[in-house]
């Protein structure tokens, strides 16, 4: 059970790193919400399975409405997670911020 939490924590930074250094490295603001989105989602349900492993070592009636709870954080987020990128891709269009174009060299 050690070995499978740590896996899935570890697994979860790389997603919370590799989604960080998107947003930095992408040009434009609808380029950077693809690895926000990514990150939260993919890095959340990660780091919350390697919790709920490690918790699963004193199995109790507490600890299974722990795991409970945990879940249902993972499901609230992958609802919440596409809704909001979208309503900010949405925003942004209304805003008039323009998409991100290669330009070329002289």
């Amino acid at each position: 059970m050690d070995i499978l939490a740590i896996f899935f924590l570890v697994t979860g930074l790389i997603f919370f790193t590799g989604g960080a250094i998107g947003i930095i490295r992408m040009p434009d603001f609808y380029s950077r919400l693809h690895p926000a989105g990514k990150l939260d989602t993919l890095g959340i349900f990660a780091m919350v399975l390697g919790l709920i492993f490690y918790s699963l070592h004193h199995f109790s009636m507490d600890t299974l409405i722990s795991i409970l709870k945990m879940l249902l954080i993972v499901f609230f987020v992958f609802l919440s997670s596409p809704t909001a990128t979208h309503s900010i891709v949405d925003a942004g269009m209304r805003a008039g911020l323009r998409h991100w174009t290669k330009k070329k060299r002289r």
